[in-house]
């Protein structure tokens, strides 16, 4: 299911459409589905990052939930040059829709830090990361 078809669409604050995919802002997380057979590595992606930077800044905490509508790769040895350039990034998550983007999530989440960050479901997924989000606002305000 796209962001577009689920029950949270009506909750979207702003959505940009990159040659990658598309990116959907809600108030404290970004939703991002790529486009079929799109490559994802630190230089390709880095109008992604520019657009991330612009909505939520520097040092606001924000989530990022892609969901693996289709199909892509992803250069998993850039993970960390992902991280570095989103310290504000509080919250990951990967929503699979079928047994191949499920074990490329499942992947996925062996080269992040948190211990989990694949999910099958599109509202657990934001849940978990919006709760993230959440837990390092409470911590930047005080």
């Amino acid at each position: 299911m796209t962001v577009l078809e689920s029950n949270i669409a009506d909750h979207i604050v702003k959505s940009v459409e990159k040659e990658l995919g598309n990116i959907y802002f809600f108030n404290h997380i970004a939703v991002i589905e790529f486009n079929e057979g799109v490559h994802i590595d630190i230089n390709s992606s880095a109008e992604f990052f520019d657009e991330l930077k612009t909505t939520f800044g520097d040092s606001r905490p924000f989530g990022v939930v892609t969901n693996r509508i289709h199909s892509y790769s992803v250069k998993l040895m850039d993970i960390d040059l992902f991280r570095a350039k989103v310290k504000n990034l509080s919250g990951y998550a990967v929503v699979g829709h079928n047994s191949a983007s499920l074990m490329n999530a499942e992947i996925e989440n062996n080269f992040c830090e948190r211990t989990k960050v694949n999910f099958d479901n599109l509202y657990e997924a934001m849940d978990v990361v919006y709760n993230e989000v959440k837990k390092n606002i409470i911590l930047t305000l005080n």
